[in-house]
């Protein structure tokens, strides 16, 4: 009944009652949110104590930050409940390798995150912050009131004991896991016939290939991209075959961080998570967000920064929304690629998006590409091609590659074009446009 009782309270909280008119009224309200949760869970955690100490809680928004690396290395005394990072690894890595979720470490749910970033993290939550995030999801992506029948197909790589909150006498979930065949998935969601889809992109663009060859037949009410990028190619191509928009939720480790509403707009949720700029451009449009959330006390995540390239919208969303509106999610700072200035020793920095655009707008028979810096003289193009010769598509995406690199002003590169497609290991996130070589800063 407890469980019940939290998950309705904090859906009806987030979608009909937790409402701002303005800015400044969600901020004042975020602040006063932040110092009580200050109040509240400092003391109970060793490293935050330390980290702190002396720090007056009204000036929170400049203390010192924190990174996954830093959360890791301190996570013994970082969280409140006294678990080690050793016993929680422990039962995790269990976990993924008997594929058997259920398990939880002293009545507390631990997972794993994917290690996009280098190294991989954990997540720890109480059965009470399972609830809370269980509500606010079901009230942000439900296409309907909750009391309203749906099946949701959920696809990750590892299943958890937090996703299964969501599992109602109304809501029916089932758990895909990404390391089974696609011929496995295709029958199964056959069967089941969600009205809910949710999905790493990669999976969802083979879910529509599969549904244009009429492999697949299902309709679900309304489709949902997570884990990874959502990038333009793939929203216009599964749009279309599902004909419907595709959605997006942003979730990670350190927490639900945002979604879309109904005109497809990104919006961070500032109404349960305080996110902080740290620009990257001096337009200030790209920045990599700085997170406290305010709700999460086993694990507190307080001034944590991410390693993702957000890009700011700079007109409203039609929503109405009072929500930070984000054009679109980037990729990783790690994705930014370096060459040489041509004529000053500075570096250049090519954003994700230059790339990826610069890619795409060559031809429409483009299916699928790849770009990874393999060092400050070389990179690597790998292309998916429909209809047209392959050759001609390729001298087309060298040059309007060249034509961004002289541009920027760079040394160019020597461009190389693979004969085979890399294929993506199952289980691992697609990532398009990536580099292997950082200078030394």
């Amino acid at each position: 009944m407890k469980r019940t009782l939290t998950i309705l309270k904090h859906y009806l909280q987030t979608k009909y009652f937790r409402q701002f008119n303005s800015r400044e009224q969600l901020l004042t309200w975020q602040n006063q949110q932040v110092q009580k949760f200050f109040n509240k869970v400092l003391p109970k955690s060793p490293f935050y104590q330390q980290y702190y100490q002396g720090l007056e809680i009204s000036d929170w928004q400049n203390f010192p930050m924190i990174d996954k690396a830093k959360m890791m290395e301190n996570f013994d005394q970082l969280n409140t409940v006294g678990i080690s990072a050793s016993e929680a690894f422990e039962i995790a890595l269990k976990a993924e390798q008997t594929r058997d979720f259920n398990s939880n470490l002293y009545g507390y749910t631990v997972g794993l995150s994917t290690g996009t970033s280098g190294n991989r993290g954990l997540f720890l939550v109480s059965s009470q912050e399972q609830w809370i995030w269980a509500g606010t999801i079901l009230a942000k992506l439900l296409p309907n009131f909750i009391l309203y029948p749906e099946k949701i197909a959920f696809f990750l790589r590892a299943n958890s004991r937090l996703y299964e909150t969501v599992k109602s006498r109304h809501l029916q979930f089932q758990f895909f896991d990404l390391l089974d065949p696609i011929t496995n998935h295709i029958q199964r969601l056959n069967h089941y016939q969600p009205t809910l889809l949710v999905a790493p992109a990669s999976l969802l663009r083979l879910l529509a290939e599969s549904q244009a060859q009429g492999c697949l037949k299902i309709s679900p009410k309304k489709i949902v991209s997570v884990a990874e990028v959502l990038d333009p190619l793939d929203a216009d191509y599964m749009s279309g075959v599902f004909n419907q928009m595709i959605h997006q939720v942003y979730q990670c480790t350190e927490g639900f961080l945002g979604y879309t509403c109904d005109y497809g707009t990104l919006h961070l949720n500032e109404d349960i998570v305080a996110i902080q700029k740290d620009y990257l451009d001096d337009n200030q449009s790209r920045f990599m967000p700085i997170i406290t959330d305010f709700r999460r006390k086993t694990q507190p995540i307080i001034r944590y920064k991410l390693n993702d390239i957000l890009v700011e919208r700079k007109t409203p969303c039609q929503c109405g929304s009072i929500l930070m509106a984000i054009e679109r999610i980037e990729g990783r700072q790690d994705d930014i690629f370096y060459l040489p200035h041509q004529s000053t020793n500075e570096w250049v920095r090519i954003f994700p998006d230059f790339i990826r655009r610069t890619i795409i707008m060559v031809s429409a028979d483009i299916e699928d590409y790849q770009v990874m810096q393999l060092s400050f003289n070389r990179i690597e193009v790998a292309l998916k091609v429909r209809n047209r010769e392959k050759d001609v598509i390729q001298e087309e995406v060298k040059k309007s590659l060249k034509s961004l690199f002289e541009r920027l002003h760079c040394e160019m590169p020597e461009i190389v074009f693979l004969d085979e497609f890399p294929a993506i290991p199952i289980g691992q996130k697609r990532r398009r446009v990536w580099q292997l070589q950082k200078p030394g800063f």
